[in-house]
């Protein structure tokens, strides 16, 4: 089996498959939209990917995450009845891991019905399924993005500690690209609504980043 692959990205998709050239050898891995951006590169444009191998009969498919808890997120989503790979892909695509675990913890119905192949019934489904399994994953250490959010210390510490929606909040900045620091300065400006949908959150935060 196939558990991590490092190399050159040469070829993409709009579907989402894309060509890894490990020394050579062009891999063809089915990622989800935004792994690529949110994955780890070295100096030299080379591109970091843990990796589930999906083994049927009639194929054997590789699916790329950009680190170890979406992977483990995304063997969760497969365990669910009714959620095959594709399926699981796009949620994450829609969902990243950080802000579906939210949805979850929330039980917010809606928002997992935006995922595409999501209907009521299956979201329903997922919010009763994954309640314990995704909270106990996130504050078992995998999920450095999922880390909870406490009001800063008068010390400067860091406000991150275990695992809440306010940190959700914090991770999506940072793969916007803010620094930790921005990022964390604008949820504490924020901290007072954290239970509002992230969306809104974001869009507040990017106007106190950027404005």
């Amino acid at each position: 089996m196939i558990g991590r692959l490092k190399g050159h990205v040469v070829s993409e998709t709009a579907e989402g498959i894309v060509v890894i050239d490990v020394a050579g050898v062009g891999y063809e891995v089915t990622v989800s939209l935004g792994c690529l951006g949110r994955a780890p590169k070295d100096a030299d444009g080379r591109v970091t990917l843990l990796v589930h191998t999906n083994v049927r009969e009639d194929a054997i498919t590789l699916f790329g995450f950009a680190d170890q808890f979406e992977r483990d997120v995304y063997r969760l989503l497969t365990s669910v009845t009714g959620v095959g790979p594709k399926i699981a892909v796009g949620i994450l695509g829609a969902l990243p891991p950080a802000e579906l675990a939210a949805a979850i913890a929330r039980a917010d119905i809606k928002r997992l019905q935006s995922a595409p192949g999501v209907g009521k019934k299956l979201a329903e489904r997922l919010a009763l399924e994954l309640k314990d399994k995704l909270g106990g994953l996130a504050t078992s250490g995998g999920a450095s993005g999922a880390a909870a959010f406490t009001p800063a210390p008068s010390n400067g510490a860091s406000v991150l500690r275990g695992v809440g929606p306010t940190a959700v909040l914090v991770d999506a900045l940072v793969k916007m690209g803010f620094k930790p620091a921005e990022a964390e300065r604008a949820a504490v400006e924020l901290r007072d609504r954290a239970t509002e949908p992230l969306d809104v959150l974001v869009r507040d935060a990017l106007r106190l980043l950027t404005g």
